[in-house]
């Protein structure tokens, strides 16, 4: 069998652990091109006890090609503090893009945190990509980015837990150490 699919299937998804650190962060250098997102992956390691992060693994290699991370996002609405996670930043190496390898890390990790509750999960990025895991414009649930400026389109939502988020409505707010890293 050749193509995504294949790939697809020869990767798997797993928690990252502390051994998994450096080739994490190789994955986001080599993604992004910059030290600016493997800087905050590794600030939010070391700060925020409440994240998912996930990787992905070609089981050929064992070798670690993908990198997913969720944190807390809090919304402040009609005096109900709702904390729901932000997926940012998702890394897939340069040489294993258009394999499916992120898409398996998106869904793995919306997967989990409904399993585990969370209301809702908030994405800035592309309006052609996030929908097809049930992301949408947030202005559509009343939620806004704390980021002025922000493209409606680009700042998106996908509700997990529809009657938590009932009359739930506001300024999504990240973790400071993404203002830090702007």
């Amino acid at each position: 069998m050749t193509g995504a699919s294949s790939v697809s299937e020869m990767i798997a998804i797993r928690t990252e652990t502390p051994d998994d650190v450096v080739a994490v962060r190789e994955v986001n250098e080599l993604a992004f091109g910059q030290p600016a997102e493997p800087d905050l992956v590794d600030k939010l390691r070391q700060s925020c006890g409440e994240a998912l992060s996930l990787v992905a693994v070609e089981e050929a290699r064992d070798a670690i090609v993908g990198h997913i991370l969720f944190t807390p996002v809090v919304v402040e609405s009609h005096g109900r503090r709702v904390v729901g996670m932000g997926l940012a930043p998702m890394a897939v190496r340069p040489d294993c893009q258009r394999k499916g390898i992120g898409s398996k890390l998106v869904r793995h990790g919306l997967r989990i945190l409904t399993e585990r509750g969370c209301p809702f999960v908030v994405v800035v990025g592309h309006a052609q990509y996030y929908p097809r895991f049930g992301f949408e414009p947030a202005s559509r649930h009343r939620l806004a980015s704390q980021w002025d400026g922000m493209p409606d389109e680009a700042f998106m939502v996908t509700i997990l837990d529809q009657p938590a988020m009932t009359g739930v409505g506001g300024v999504a707010r990240y973790r400071i150490e993404f203002d830090e890293a702007g």
